[in-house]
């Protein structure tokens, strides 16, 4: 049976199928009938094509819609929303990739790539992203999947305007680096600026800079993100919302949901059962 017709028997209103993923990527196929996404943002790039429909979002202040054809990309950090153009819905796939992989292929002191309106229909973006979700229920091979990244992040640069690829001041990417693996292994703590300016050595406000330069995001949102993850792997593991907030570093269920409304577009309750087919 295929994606659609096994997921979409389970959630009458949308489903989301988690495909498999890899370091710094994640793949997800889904469709919607009307409103999908309340206003929120991903500290990644969200990049993806739409299979039928149309995907309307507001981005940026503007109104912008996938269509067949285009590819959606959507800049780390930047708000927007999603829902469906038309009664008949949409279907779309969906990576959100690590900003720092982009960074690592076109080489440090590149800004990272900005697609304006978040659509293009350029032919060399609609061929790297089909490299990466071609196959979206197959796990990709770790040279298979750094050759896909490496293409995605030239066609960035390709397809992005002239202001999209000027040269930067280089950030200190080590300390930033530092900074972000202690945030990594932090997500239940509670973490100051201060203390990553004590553990790289950078002045703070520089550090911020840099870690936003580098990541796309500050490294609160970096911080949040991360204990987010968490609490996805523990709500699909089936695990009580009250304690999978807890465990995941948050205050309390409200706490929770507050963030994972403002970073996904829905509550935890809802992900859940279009990603798992129960409320």
């Amino acid at each position: 049976m295929g994606i659609v017709e096994d997921l979409s028997t389970r959630v009458a209103s949308g489903w989301i199928n988690l495909a498999s993923g890899m370091e710094g990527c994640e793949r997800i196929e889904a469709f919607f009938s009307g409103p999908a996404y309340q206003p929120h943002r991903h500290d990644t790039y969200a990049i993806g094509r739409t299979l039928s429909g149309v995907q309307r979002f507001q981005y940026r202040g503007q109104a912008s819609a996938g269509v067949p054809g285009t590819v959606i990309v959507l800049h780390p950090d930047e708000l927007h929303d999603g829902q469906a153009g038309t009664e008949d819905g949409f279907h779309y796939q969906m990576i959100y990739l690590d900003p720092l992989l982009v960074q690592q292929a076109l080489g440090y002191g590149h800004a990272l790539p900005f697609i304006p309106q978040g659509v293009s229909r350029d032919p060399r973006l609609l061929a790297a992203i089909d490299r990466i979700v071609g196959h979206i229920s197959e796990p990709m091979e770790t040279l298979q999947y750094d050759d896909a990244v490496f293409d995605i992040a030239k066609a960035l640069q390709a397809a992005a305007p002239p202001t999209g690829r000027r040269k930067i001041s280089l950030p200190d990417y080590q300390a930033a680096d530092k900074a972000r693996d202690y945030l990594r292994h932090s997500e239940g703590q509670v973490v100051s600026l201060e203390q990553l300016e004590a553990l790289t050595g950078r002045d703070r406000w520089k550090l911020s800079r840099d870690f936003r330069a580098v990541f796309g995001t500050s490294p609160y949102r970096y911080l949040t993100l991360r204990r987010l993850d968490r609490a996805k792997a523990q709500i699909i593991d089936g695990r009580p919302l009250v304690q999978v907030a807890l465990d995941a570093g948050f205050a309390d269920q409200a706490h929770l949901t507050r963030h994972f409304r403002n970073s996904f577009g829905m509550t935890p309750a809802q992900w859940r059962k279009m990603t798992l087919g129960r409320g």
